[in-house]
């Protein structure tokens, strides 16, 4: 069992949404053609096209971490610590009066970034333990996860 309170900050946010974003594809196809873009127009001369190439890079990104700011400014839940416990029946979330668990069975897969730890509950909300918050938890935390999930959904390098 492992219990660690956290505190989830627009970087935090930003971190997820990179992840998450660049886990597709086609994200990562639409950067290729916009740095193919800069190369080329820049090499041609073809100044135009190196700076729409430009935008395509750069659009994405900054655009993250604008939603990310604003969700982390706006949203009640992050504006107050998250408290985590983890154990053999899953993962319980709770704030202030409101508690929710998510079984194990029901978690899709685990990832690190180098800033965090990510726990996809669905395809498109995962729980997120900052890394320098959980300080000398994160090997526990790490542990839990990998104990009580298949090997073949942890991907988290330590």
């Amino acid at each position: 069992m492992v219990e660690c309170d956290v505190k989830i900050g627009a970087a935090d946010l930003y971190d997820y949404n990179l992840k998450y974003t660049y886990g597709k594809i086609i994200n990562i196809i639409a950067e290729i053609v916009g740095l193919a873009a800069i190369v080329y127009g820049v090499y041609t001369a073809n100044y135009p096209l190196a700076v729409i190439g430009f935008m395509v890079v750069v659009y994405l990104p900054v655009t993250l971490w604008i939603r990310s700011a604003q969700t982390a400014a706006l949203l009640p839940a992050f504006k107050k610590p998250l408290h985590y416990l983890l154990d053999e029946n899953g993962l319980t979330v709770s704030q202030g009066d409101e508690t929710q668990t998510v079984s194990w069975d029901n978690c899709l897969k685990a990832v690190s970034t180098s800033r965090s730890i990510l726990l996809f509950t669905s395809k498109t909300s995962a729980t997120i333990f900052p890394r320098a918050q959980l300080g000398d938890k994160t090997a526990l935390v790490i542990q839990c996860i990998s104990s009580n999930m298949s090997p073949d959904r942890v991907n988290i390098k330590c």
